[in-house]
């Protein structure tokens, strides 16, 4: 049984350093950092390990108190969302700009809340700097904490002024014996018509606005004698397309879902195919090794529609899931839906395959004898053996002299060389790599 991951939003003014902060907690960049004031417009998501504990952290976009573009009020939304949503939340303020008109506004909003608050002051790249955290006190908020995100300079306290008011790790409630598949994608591509064509019937409110599915709605079904669990889950909104409608919706709901599934099956629009927040929704079910299944839909919108030049573009955006199958449907009119269940059953059989490790390492070594192991220096990578130890998703450990030795490429060869001999299609596979003796 898995464990619910607490959520830690970081929320502040724009330019404060959220997205700077978020890539020192995670241990590699995931938001894009940029020195222009609201270039994260989007709630960016990582899951961070501390000692005793793993939780989502959220970066949110800058907060304006008031906002005048469209998409400045969609940012106050999606801050709104994270704030409601998070169990701790970390106000995050520039120590060199003082105190601000704006930040006092936000820490009147966030004492209204009944969440708890670490108050951190970044940019305090010096012992200088860090004085002038005691500014901040006037907010009532607690001690602040001077950091710098940028340098790594007091992570580790706020981490430790963090991690006890974080909720006891609660054990996920156990799932029904069943698929489960999450349906994702932004808003009004088509989702809940698409459930509502997989179960015949009206099951979900369907509405031109987006947004109109709030919550992730789960629905259980029969298929071919096997149970599967489908859940409709809320729009994820793109960026730069701030509309009216239902305002409280939740990434962070979406995301959740997949964790819960075992497959995604992720909605695109035939009018428009392929956006930056379609491939942002694509690399999380990767990172959480989730099977996934791309379903292009509104396709009686296209005239002359061509699947083969079709599929070439969006393999050209979806590189880094080469594996995942592509359907083409018209949920309105009911065209392609008759082939989903079949390919989420497909990719499931797929998930649970278990290879011997006799059968694993002949594959390896015909790999290797193809294609020479790479090294470093004088020293060259060998392979002692491998063995499957895991499915759901099929997860590999390779034994090897020395781990470092190791390089992507060659990991992806050998991914490769057992796709061919194995498929796997539809789901990711994992590598563990240890070096010879490592627990």
């Amino acid at each position: 049984m898995g464990v619910a991951k607490s959520i830690v939003a970081i929320v502040g003014r724009q330019n404060v350093g959220k997205s700077t902060l978020l890539n020192r907690l995670a241990g590699k960049p995931i938001a894009i950092v940029d020195d222009l004031p609201g270039t994260t417009r989007d709630r960016i998501l990582a899951n961070v390990t501390v000692p005793g504990n793993e939780f989502t952290i959220i970066d949110t976009g800058g907060l304006e108190l008031r906002p005048e573009s469209a998409i400045a009020r969609g940012v106050n939304e999606q801050v709104e969302v994270a704030i409601t949503e998070a169990d701790v939340i970390i106000f995050l303020v520039d120590i060199r700009d003082g105190v601000t008109p704006a930040d006092l506004e936000i820490a009147d909003r966030l004492r209204q809340t009944s969440k708890p608050i670490v108050l951190a002051a970044n940019k305090a790249d010096n012992t200088k700097y860090e004085t002038g955290a005691v500014e901040f006190y006037e907010f009532g908020l607690g001690e602040p904490v001077a950091i710098s995100a940028y340098h790594g300079r007091g992570i580790a306290e706020l981490m430790h002024r963090v991690t006890p008011l974080l909720p006891v790790p609660s054990p996920i409630q156990a799932e029904p014996e069943a698929i489960k598949v999450a349906i994702v994608g932004r808003p009004n591509v088509g989702k809940s018509t698409l459930l509502n064509a997989i179960l015949g019937g009206e099951r979900a409110i369907v509405d031109d606005t987006p947004g109109t599915t709030r919550d992730a709605i789960d629905t259980l079904i029969d298929f071919e004698g096997e149970s599967v669990l489908l859940i409709d889950t809320a729009g994820i909104r793109r960026r730069g397309r701030i509309g009216g409608g239902v305002r409280r919706y939740s990434v962070i709901r979406a995301l959740r879902a997949i964790e819960r599934a075992d497959i995604a099956l992720l909605v695109l629009d035939a009018g428009e195919l392929v956006t930056a927040q379609d491939m942002h929704i694509a690399g999380y079910i990767q990172q959480a090794g989730k099977g996934i299944l791309l379903i292009v839909n509104k396709w009686d919108l296209v005239t002359a529609g061509d699947t083969i030049e079709c599929n070439r573009y969006l393999r050209s955006y979806f590189k880094f899931v080469p594996y995942a199958p592509v359907l083409y449907t018209s949920a309105k009119l009911g065209r392609g839906v008759d082939k989903i269940m079949p390919q989420v059953r497909r990719i499931y059989q797929e998930r649970l395959k278990r290879l011997s490790t006799a059968v694993v390492n002949s594959v390896v070594q015909q790999a290797i004898a193809a294609h020479g192991l790479p090294r470093k220096g004088n020293r060259q990578l060998k392979i002692l053996y491998a063995t499957q130890t895991e499915v759901n998703p099929p997860t590999f450990v390779f034994f090897v002299n020395d781990r470092r030795l190791m390089h992507f490429s060659y990991q992806r060869y050998l991914e490769n060389r057992l796709r061919q001999a194995f498929s796997f299609a539809g789901t990711p596979v994992r590598f563990i790599f240890k070096t010879r003796g490592e627990p």
